[in-house]
């Protein structure tokens, strides 16, 4: 009896196949609906992929943008100002080092020459000058108690390259010692001015 039941089974899974051909075998799309599936295909799949690339990148990459002309022009004007302020002083550091260089020259001359007058009684004659200080001078009043060795080890230039003046009777003092400044000429303004030692100190 079952094996009746079974072959009764098949004959109607038969029946319905024959019946039903399109559910078991199904009819593969028009060529047409295909070539115009597969580019919108594409596309979609192209939208796809360039947001997910998107969706990875950081939020401050994607935000991000290049400095305006604006911008440019602004930093330009901030530095410009900057070193009209900065690069001047920076060039006169040289000129003021000069100067403080000269009053500390001065200002070692002008105790050698009190040193000399201590020792001799009077200062070297304008003819004798500064060399009195380093040599013992031969003409006009010899000193009596030169100091053997001198009282400068050397006679220096000024800043500048120029000799240090010497004036006696001075202008300013009993004597003056003096430098004629960048310009190494008597008087001017600034850099340009003698420096003496009647401002040495």
């Amino acid at each position: 009896m079952q094996e009746g039941q079974n072959r009764a089974f098949r004959r109607r899974q038969e029946r319905i196949e024959r019946r039903q051909p399109s559910l078991l075998f199904p009819v593969p799309p028009a060529p047409e609906t295909a070539a115009f599936a597969r580019p919108a295909l594409r596309r979609i799949r192209a939208s796809l992929g360039s947001r997910a690339s998107r969706s990875t990148l950081p939020a401050h990459v994607i935000g991000s943008r290049g400095f305006t002309l604006i911008e440019v022009l602004v930093v330009v004007v901030i530095l410009g100002i900057l070193a009209g302020l900065i690069v001047p002083r920076i060039m006169d550091r040289p000129d003021q080092a000069r100067v403080v260089a000269a009053k500390n020259d001065i200002h070692a001359i002008t105790n050698a020459l009190k040193l000399y007058r201590l020792d001799n009684g009077t200062y070297p004659s304008a003819d004798q000058g500064l060399t009195a200080l380093v040599r013992k001078p031969e003409t006009g009043e010899v000193p009596r108690n030169w100091k053997s060795g001198g009282y400068l080890e050397r006679l220096p230039k000024d800043p500048w390259g120029g000799d240090y003046q010497y004036l006696n009777p001075g202008i300013h003092g009993e004597v003056d010692v003096l430098s004629l400044g960048a310009d190494r000429q008597p008087g001017g303004e600034g850099y340009n001015a003698d420096i003496g030692s009647w401002d040495a100190n």
